[in-house]
């Protein structure tokens, strides 16, 4: 019975890591549809994970570098940098006006100070017509400490922000529901009480806890979706063709030179 358990807990990996998994999903079909050649920045690229996505492209990456892993607690882990071209902060990267086709920035805006003007710099050095693919949490744990500064970035952040740095929403979709969201966490605390109170969980709570309960939930989402409690959201947008004027935050805002 106990092996059989361990079993089942292996295979609820797809339930308690959706959130990345369903964005992975979604990068890798964005990246699969590109043409050779194609000009990308991956902003805030920390490990390179999405490199291989992009052997087609021509492939470049941002961050500011300086992230060391997390030693201890829940959210422990370690941290290894991939091969970073541009090491500098993502509201003033070194490159020209329009340098980049496409630009990905996924589950970074919540560890920058100032993530509008990160925006903004996004949009500046994506060329018009370019397109822009972005995700941040809705709702997030904190972590990569120190640098996690906000959470809650809803779709009215983003119908409200884009549009002002010239960028046209063209699709924005919901990382699950309330049901995905609570089977995600039901399991983290059956994984807490294992690491610090193993006497509390009985072998029938850890399966309730960290099995059945998390895959029961995880199966009515579609049937009971509440989006409200979504982890956040996949947000493609692209950059309206007369956009040639934004100027890097650090040189000063043009919001009232853009062509609307």
């Amino acid at each position: 019975m106990l092996s059989r358990l361990v079993d089942h807990l292996r295979a609820n990996d797809e339930i308690v890591n959706y959130n990345a998994r369903t964005r992975n999903a979604w990068v890798a079909d964005k990246a699969s549809k590109l043409k050779q050649g194609v000009r990308v920045l991956d902003a805030g690229a920390g490990e390179c994970q999405y490199a291989p996505l992009f052997r087609h492209c021509e492939y470049k990456t941002q961050d500011f570098s300086k992230y060391s892993g997390t030693p201890s607690g829940t959210l422990a882990e370690d941290w290894k940098y991939g091969k970073i071209d541009y090491v500098c902060d993502i509201t003033n990267i070194k490159v020209d006006n329009a340098s980049f086709d496409v630009v990905l920035c996924t589950e970074v805006l919540e560890h920058v100070p100032r993530p509008i003007e990160a925006i903004q710099e996004l949009a500046r050095v994506l060329a018009p017509g370019g397109t822009l693919l972005l995700t941040a949490p809705l709702s997030s744990a904190i972590h990569q400490k120190p640098y996690h500064y906000y959470g809650g970035f809803s779709t009215f952040f983003y119908k409200k922000i884009l549009p002002e740095f010239g960028l046209d929403i063209t699709e924005i979709k919901p990382i699950g529901g309330l049901m995905k969201h609570v089977a995600q966490e039901v399991s983290r605390v059956g994984r807490v009480l294992e690491e610090r109170a193993p006497k509390k969980l009985s072998l029938f709570l850890r399966y309730v806890l960290m099995c059945w309960l998390p895959k029961y939930l995880a199966k009515l989402d579609d049937e009971i979706f509440v989006e409200e409690f979504t982890v956040g959201y996949m947000v493609e947008a692209r950059k309206r063709c007369d956009q040639t004027n934004i100027t890097s935050p650090k040189n000063g805002l043009l919001l009232n030179k853009i062509k609307f």
